[in-house]
């Protein structure tokens, strides 16, 4: 049964607006404060922007990267939404020195306002752009299986996509570093309960051979053993450069406005056009998930927000209406499917990943600070 904020048993983080609707699995301190207040301190004590020594390890990680170029005509990759981060972190690349390949995987679901992001990213920065333009076929069957699944981390699809082709990629073109826009300061929050491993292709084709039908001759799948080849053969690694350098959200949206001409798309992630309809609608609707509980806490955590404003912003629609009106009927017609089959796939009940075969390492592997949960994640799954 779902809680409601009404119900007895309903808790809310003292610091955050994370609450045991958000994610069952959550636990609060004698205070009240939750888990994830915690990890994040642990998690921010670590990284390296709050080292006395941070520009001294940015300099030497920059050092290591172009040094790593030898004959190449890149030092690095790196991948591009069009999105805040992304776009921000090539900014920074391209201000530290660092000459990447940029790579933009187009899984059929760009916004306009994306692909101007994106052309101005490469223009004004003069780095070059790859487009790896999935078949779009084989892409809608594997987004429809997962929601024939009924499976939670839909996106887990175009994520597993975008690291197999930037692995893929840098082996080709004797690339080692892998530029990440992934930071602690805004990015660390995310309940298990929420995802799946980004990397485990078996759950992937599992899922597809049961509610799949087209075959997949062109989707870029990436096994453990390649990951593995990959890292420890070729030598080639992820290095988050945001890690590093003090990071506002404010302050960066800022800056690629006026550097760069980036416009905003009006929610996290909401360059996608699939993206904004999976959270504004399937997760918060069919999951009971709104990903700004998590979005919003790490800002309060890292201090770029009160959590009074967070509470104000949630009261904000996650998704405007006129704007899902409007992606409704699109997805739909994506999709090649009436409104009475999606919501009779809208009222299946929630199934878990690790039904369908998967990597025994899952979620514990990729996200190491979620492995304090392991015992709830275990009991509330049983």
């Amino acid at each position: 049964m779902i809680l409601s904020e009404q119900d007895p048993g309903y808790q809310r983080c003292s610091l955050s607006v994370l609450d045991n609707i958000a994610d069952p699995a959550i636990e609060f301190d004698s205070n009240g404060i939750s888990n994830y207040y915690h990890a994040f301190k642990r998690a921010e004590a670590e990284a390296p922007y709050s080292s006395p020594d941070s520009a001294a390890q940015l300099d030497k990680v920059v050092q290591q990267i172009q040094n790593s170029k030898g004959r190449n005509k890149y030092d690095s990759i790196m991948g591009v939404s069009g999105g805040v981060d992304s776009t921000y972190m090539a900014y920074k690349a391209k201000e530290l020195g660092l000459n990447p390949l940029v790579v933009h995987f187009d899984n059929g679901w760009n916004s306009e306002l994306a692909v101007k992001n994106i052309e101005n990213i490469v223009s004004k920065l003069g780095f070059e752009l790859y487009t790896l333009v999935v078949d779009w076929n084989e892409f809608k069957d594997i987004q429809l299986a997962y929601i024939k699944a009924s499976v939670v981390d839909i996106e887990a699809i175009t994520d597993h996509a975008i690291i197999a082709t930037l692995y893929k990629l840098a082996a080709e073109r004797g690339i080692r570093y892998i530029l990440s826009g992934t930071n602690t300061a805004t990015e660390f929050i995310l309940p298990s309960y929420w995802i799946w491993n980004k990397y485990d292709s078996k759950n992937i084709k599992s899922i597809h051979a049961k509610y799949g039908s087209v075959p997949l001759k062109t989707f870029p799948f990436l096994s453990m053993k390649q990951r593995h080849y990959y890292q420890r053969v070729k030598k080639i690694e992820s290095v988050s450069l945001l890690n590093y350098v003090p990071y506002n959200k404010k302050k960066v949206k800022d800056t690629i406005i006026k550097e760069l001409g980036w416009r905003d798309y009006g929610g996290k992630h909401y360059e996608s056009i699939f993206t904004r309809f999976y959270q504004g609608h399937i997760l918060t609707q069919k999951f009971h998930i709104d990903k700004r509980k998590a979005h919003l806490s790490n800002l309060i955590f890292s201090g770029q927000m009160t959590r009074d404003e967070a509470i104000e912003e949630l009261k904000t629609p996650a998704y405007p209406p006129s704007l899902f009106t409007e992606d409704f009927d699109f997805v739909l017609k994506k999709f090649g499917l009436k409104e009475a089959d999606w919501l009779k796939l809208m009222e299946k009940p929630r199934h878990e990943h690790a039904e369908f075969d998967h990597d025994k390492r899952t979620v514990w592997d990729q996200y190491p600070y979620l492995k304090p949960l392991r015992g709830v994640w275990r009991r509330i799954t049983a």
